[in-house]
């Protein structure tokens, strides 16, 4: 059981729904990074999304690709990323880190001593985008082996024929995105997505996430009203994207959480 799977039973007995925070490992710089990772818990975050920078992030919105390229520019690595999972560990060994990136940098650094690393800091799961099922036994599958979630993402175009293959080797959450196109592109609307978790849950006992267009507490409540959670990410990146201190950061994050909280 994971830290993951441990989190989302004590929502269920608390019966709370779960908030998610993204943020760009290195942007915009380490410190930083490691400052706003170590409040997120305290503004009420229930799991952590930390970015591995990218050179092409196909799936990302300006905002979080703009956070890469100054991570990338400040020098920023996956096994600094890495690192900065580690350090956090040194005063917070409960609440659940994802890793959400591409594939490249993990083939670069070695299926296998990625793995070995990524659980020797405290990784919990990872979200990788530009790997699809059909390519499971490249991460997917050893990463669960090695004892790490393996979150994958549905959109509104996953029918019902595809569905089923990408819930096959999932575990974690299944991570819903709210919109068709880019982060930070448009606005989740709950009206839309409630059916569609809905389908989702009736093929997987996994919680449901949804990501994408979230920026407002009010959204984040709406949003998690039909779900079992929400993920705000570029929002939260461009807080610090604009130069805001962390403390105002971490407010802003509570204020999301907050909302999630009462869905």
């Amino acid at each position: 059981m994971t830290r993951i799977d441990r989190k989302f039973a004590q929502l269920r007995d608390q019966g709370r729904k779960a908030f998610v925070s993204y943020i760009m490992g290195g942007d915009p710089d380490p410190e930083t990074t490691l400052a706003v990772m170590q409040g997120l818990p305290g503004a009420g975050v229930d799991i952590i999304e930390l970015g591995v920078p990218f050179t092409d992030p196909m799936a990302d919105g300006p905002t979080i690709q703009l956070a890469g390229q100054r991570a990338l520019e400040g020098g920023q690595t996956l096994q600094k990323t890495l690192d900065l999972v580690r350090r956090f560990r040194e005063g917070d060994d409960s609440t659940p880190i994802v890793l959400m990136g591409y594939y490249n940098p993990i083939y670069n650094h070695g299926v296998e001593q990625f793995l070995n690393d990524a659980k020797a800091v405290g990784v919990d799961g990872l979200i990788v985008v530009d790997l699809p099922p059909e390519e499971d036994s490249e991460l997917c599958i050893p990463a669960q082996a090695a004892g790490l979630n393996f979150i994958r993402l549905a959109t509104p175009t996953t029918d019902a024929r595809r569905l089923p293959k990408v819930l096959e080797n999932t575990s974690g959450f299944v991570y819903y995105v709210s919109i068709t196109g880019i982060t930070g592109a448009a606005a989740a609307q709950a009206a839309d997505v409630g059916p569609e978790v809905a389908r989702i849950k009736a093929a997987t006992d996994l919680p449901v996430i949804v990501g994408f267009g979230i920026s407002t507490p009010e959204t984040a409540q709406a949003i998690a009203s039909v779900a079992d959670g929400c993920v705000v990410g570029s929002a939260i990146v461009k807080q610090i994207a604009d130069g805001s201190p962390v403390a105002d950061v971490l407010d802003y994050v509570r204020s999301l959480s907050d909302g999630a909280h009462r869905g």
